[in-house]
């Protein structure tokens, strides 16, 4: 792939820190803070951001058990959020090329959509069977996923940008 000029060449990701960082949001995700309408779906941000930066270690399927662990956690419908983030890592992976052409915060305009997507599904599924409509500050949760996408950017890609052998003749 032909990089943009000023890009700074990445080093591969470790996948253990993959899967650390998909445990870890799932974690912060099951912290016992109160689920507010409004609040951003951290396990759905990183893995959007996986299924763009590494589509072949995080794809679907990674999201649809992603997605039953926080049907389960949340004592909610069964496939609502594993459903939300299959259809996320979907689209991710399908625009994966495109966007990485974009700078962090167009990219961050680009997953807005995506995000509100989601955030529909889940409260699709959630008023087929039966709940009522949670009111219109459940579109703030996506425009923060989507105010989040530079930060966790920065730090999910931080381990990639280090030297593996830092010399004064070689700044790669």
């Amino acid at each position: 792939m032909i990089m943009r000029p000023g890009q700074q060449l990445l080093l591969p990701a470790n996948p253990v820190f993959i899967w650390t960082s998909l445990l870890l949001a799932l974690l912060v995700n099951m912290l016992p803070l109160g689920r507010t309408p409004w609040m951003p779906d951290l396990v759905a941000l990183v893995v959007v951001f996986w299924s763009v930066h590494q589509p072949l270690r995080v794809g679907i399927g990674v999201a649809f058990v992603f997605g039953l662990a926080m049907d389960v956690q949340q004592a909610g419908l069964l496939g609502q959020h594993a459903l939300a983030y299959t259809a996320l890592s979907y689209f991710a992976i399908t625009i994966h090329r495109r966007l990485l052409w974009f700078s962090v915060p167009s990219q961050a305009l680009q997953v807005l959509p995506l995000f509100v997507a989601a955030q529909a599904i889940q409260m699709a599924v959630r008023m087929l069977a039966g709940d009522v409509f949670p009111g219109f500050t459940a579109l703030f949760a996506p425009a923060i996923e989507s105010l989040l996408w530079p930060v966790v950017s920065v730090l999910l890609l931080a381990p990639q940008r280090r030297a593996p052998d830092p010399d004064e003749n070689r700044p790669l």
